[in-house]
């Protein structure tokens, strides 16, 4: 519940607070590109545009014409929330399946709030608010969380805050995104599981990631059987045991390999005939950084 409630603080403040603003009529444009409105203005469609930055890239058509069929019955109760970019020009900032149901029922004008944005806010405005309220697929959200990362310079932590998840929710999102385009292709047209998608998103060979995956599409293999086959390909003797003397340099190799497909980088561990030595994790960047720290602090 107090997830629920996290989102909601976060799409109002996005939004702004539309309540305590003064109303502004179609006729005053200087008033509208000065904020954003209290009560909706009726905007021509034709002078609507779509919003540019949209992490969706696809609508079900079935419930569109739902949506439109609702639309021509009871009209379109929820506005949507644009921004001003020229005289009798508006872009959307959310509500693209109304806007795209409402030109299905045949309407020529939306209700809508105003708002001034740049595009960055536009950008943040407009993913946070699908995340929230859209049923988006795990590639889309994974998608969605890349971009605020890169083009909003959100940290893992600060995007955590925006969308009311843990940062390691973040984190298994954004992994999903290194996976083959075969696999990521599945998750969207859920041929698989987020879970199964987790799983192989922890394989670091793409051999073994392929060979997983089609196993799970042939057998039918549950999250479990998934990760026991992952497990085995890391693990294959369990745990790696060493001499207080002596490393075999294969030993390591394997304890070397088995950190990089849990860490899902580059390990290089260092150990001396006293038993001394060093793992060295690498990492290109901080979003690495964050990523290896996520899963070693992981519950």
């Amino acid at each position: 519940m107090s997830q629920k409630t996290e989102l909601g603080k976060g799409l109002k403040a996005l939004l702004g607070n539309i309540n305590k603003t003064e109303a502004v009529k179609d006729g005053q444009a200087a008033d509208a590109l000065a904020g954003i409105v209290s009560s909706h203005s009726m905007i021509p469609l034709v002078q609507i545009k779509a919003n540019p930055h949209q992490p969706r890239t696809s609508f079900d058509e079935e419930q569109l014409n739902e949506l439109a069929t609702s639309i021509k019955t009871y009209g379109l109760i929820q506005p949507v929330t644009l921004r001003k970019i020229a005289p009798n020009e508006y872009e959307l900032i959310s509500g693209e399946r109304r806007f795209r149901a409402a030109k299905i029922a045949g309407l020529s004008e939306l209700p809508a709030y105003i708002r001034q944005a740049n595009d960055t806010e536009i950008l943040e405005m407009g993913l946070v608010e699908n995340i929230q309220r859209e049923d988006l697929n795990p590639i889309e959200i994974a998608i969605s969380y890349q971009r605020l990362i890169e083009e909003c310079k959100f940290t893992h932590e600060d995007l955590s805050d925006r969308v009311g998840k843990k940062r390691s929710t973040v984190s298994n999102y954004t992994r999903l995104l290194k996976l083959p385009p075969e696999i990521q292709t599945a998750v969207r047209e859920k041929a698989i599981s987020m879970g199964h998608a987790r799983v192989l998103a922890g394989v670091d060979d793409l051999l073994q990631q392929m060979h997983i995956y089609k196993e799970i599409k042939a057998k039918d293999l549950s999250v479990r059987d998934a990760e026991k086959m992952a497990q085995s390909f890391h693990k294959p003797t369990g745990r790696t045991m060493i001499t207080p003397t002596k490393a075999a340099p294969s030993e390591l190799k394997v304890i070397e390999q088995n950190l990089s497909a849990k860490l899902g980088t580059k390990i290089k561990v260092n150990r001396n005939a006293k038993g001394e030595g060093q793992i060295v994790i690498s990492f290109k960047s901080d979003r690495e950084l964050n990523d290896i720290l996520d899963i070693l602090l992981e519950d």
